[in-house]
């Protein structure tokens, strides 16, 4: 990884702070120095992502931490200034600090975005280890010129200090391979009306494409089947992007990444997030696993290493798995993004520099956010999503029936992440944006139709239905007979495709390929660049297994129920408490 970025470190003065966040407005004004921000400092705010439970020795991603994050800020005003003023300052700081918190779910944010000296404390890796043909395409911008954010959360389970070890057990993976046991993707959509985020299970057998560590050169072997926390361990965070685009086909803009020590400080700091649970649980086994939570019955505010054992919990809450786990880690952000929002406030100014100190020195981003300013910039572009349009789901999945205790995503995943791609709400409150079909830009005018060369493979195979014979040469005919006479039929075996897709190589062909897509009825969203083909290449799909003309599937852009949906603004989350745990 690269080291710290950003400026030096020592004492600021009145005109260091005014310069700090070019832009900031009232927020920049709003402080000038240390001594200022003692008089009466305002808003902070934190946030959790998270790592293991269980220990070492469940395999690759198994055993290891079990997540948490956090984040925060907040600033002061000066005296001698007008009541409207300070209302206005109060409500930008609040801002800041809730914004920043909901930008680094699972990761830890920055108290003071004044202080220039915060930025050398900031630890940055390269975005994306990943090769050019599992990479996804950037995402388009809508009619508006606006662009969505896909920002990857992970909790590193990391034992590399001695209160990481001291927090995460399993004394024996001491400054060990660290695993990405908590993994959230967080979408902002286009024009910032809603926010999504998706949970991956950690014991998700997944493909974990070629990696190569940026530091050493070192190249990772693509795997199969592979448990995805282990994507971590292959360069760093920039595998485990690769390996969500390579899944998902989202482009990801941004990562960030917090470990156990960063939970803890960040969470002790905010001061406390209301939890419920329906029964008393004590997360504990006879084995010695289990977070170590105890809990009565009811609501209760918690802080410090114990929200780390509520982010960590599965002993304990439902059917004692990753997915129950999941499900508090929602609910547990919910809750603080609705404290954070509401009146909920940081007002120790000695606290809020401590919080600021030990965000910075915790959070790992992309080098696309190594400064206090690029993470205050994309805190402010949050700022228009409101709490009921937050939607936390986890990605449907079900057990694998080869390895015990391990999950593959199923159809429905495939669903989700499509709305995620196509900048579909999970709310359900954006149908009219729903049932539009995005217009591709295009930079390039398509050649003549006999100019256009194409080719045409048979990609009608199923698992229950086999191949349908013959494809790939009467589509090529019904091509040729519309005037693509340089249409050509490939011969290999059939492969597997869903749907009927039309990939090109480069933005050149772009033009050409939707004029073919256009010609045969198909949409120009299953028309995608794609490194994997040389030319316009038609993939004929099981969608398309008989006749001359294609009848392009009915999208449903309902979020699956296997999804879990919970919305931020629900105030009557209340997890449930396996008997067994009970107390």
């Amino acid at each position: 990884m690269s080291g710290a970025r950003g400026g030096g470190v020592g004492p600021v003065g009145r005109s260091t702070v005014r310069g700090a966040v070019p832009g900031a407005g009232d927020v920049a004004d709003s402080t000038s120095t240390a001594a200022d921000d003692d008089a009466t400092a305002e808003d902070g705010g934190a946030n959790v992502a998270g790592t293991g439970e269980d220990g070492a020795g469940e395999g690759a991603g198994a055993g290891a931490a079990e997540d948490g994050g956090a984040g925060g800020s907040g600033g002061g005003r000066r005296a001698g200034r007008g009541t409207d003023r300070r209302r206005r300052r109060r409500r930008v700081l609040r801002w800041s600090a809730t914004l920043l918190a909901l930008v680094i779910v699972g990761g830890a944010g920055a108290g003071y975005l004044y202080y220039e000296h915060l930025n050398a404390n900031i630890k940055s890796d390269k975005l994306n280890l990943g090769d050019a043909k599992d990479r996804a395409a950037e995402t388009k911008a809508n009619e508006a010129g606006q662009k969505a954010l896909n920002i990857l959360l992970i909790g590193s389970d990391a034992r590399d200090t001695v209160e990481n070890q001291k927090l995460g057990g399993a004394r024996d993976t001491f400054n060990g391979t660290p695993l990405a046991d908590v993994q959230m993707l967080l979408h902002v959509s286009a024009d910032r009306s809603n926010m999504s985020v998706v949970s991956m299970p950690r014991d998700t057998l997944l493909d974990i494409p070629k990696c190569t560590d940026p530091d050493t050169g070192e190249v990772f072997r693509s795997l199969t089947r592979e448990i995805t926390n282990s994507s971590l361990g292959r360069g760093g965070p920039g595998c485990t992007v690769a390996t969500w685009e390579k899944l998902t086909d989202i482009h990801i803009d941004h990562f960030m990444m917090i470990d156990f020590g960063g939970v803890v400080s960040m969470a002790d700091a905010i001061g406390g997030v209301p939890v419920c649970v329906d029964a008393n649980v004590h997360s504990h086994t006879s084995t010695g696993k289990g977070s170590g939570l105890k809990l009565a019955e009811g609501t209760h505010d918690i802080k410090g290493e114990q929200a780390l054992q509520w982010l960590r919990t599965r002993y304990g809450f439902e059917d004692d798995t990753d997915l129950a786990r999941a499900k508090a880690q929602h609910m547990y952000m919910n809750s603080m993004v609705r404290q954070l929002r509401s009146e909920a406030k940081l007002t120790n100014p000695n606290g809020l520099r401590k919080l600021a100190e030990a965000a910075t020195r915790a959070i790992t981003v992309d080098d696309g956010l190594d400064s206090i300013k690029k993470m205050y910039d994309l805190a402010t572009e949050l700022q228009k999503v409101p709490t009921e349009r937050i939607t936390m789901t986890t990605m449907p999945n079900r057990y694998d029936t080869v390895q015990t205790g391990r999950v593959v995503p199923t159809e429905d995943a495939g669903k989700l992440f499509r709305l995620v791609r196509e900048d579909i709400a999970l709310d359900g409150k954006d149908a009219a944006k729903a049932t539009a079909s995005p217009s591709p830009t295009v930079t390039d005018a398509a050649a003549a139709d006999q100019d256009i060369a194409v080719q045409v493979r048979n990609g009608t195979y199923t698992d229950s239905l086999g191949a349908a014979r013959g494809r790939a040469s009467a589509v090529t005919e019904v091509l040729v007979g519309k005037g693509f006479t340089d249409a050509k039929a490939d011969a290999s075996p059939a492969t597997t495709e869903k749907t009927t897709v039309i990939r090109y190589p480069s933005a050149d062909l772009q033009a050409d390929a939707l004029r073919v897509a256009k010609a045969l009825g198909v949409p120009a969203g299953q028309v995608k660049q794609s490194t994997d083909v040389s030319g316009v290449t038609l993939v004929v799909g099981a969608d398309w297994r008989s006749g001359t003309a294609y009848k392009a599937p009915v999208q449903d852009d309902k979020t699956p129920t296997s999804a879990e949906t919970m919305n931020a603004a629900d105030t009557s989350q209340c997890m449930h408490v396996d008997p067994a745990y009970s107390w």
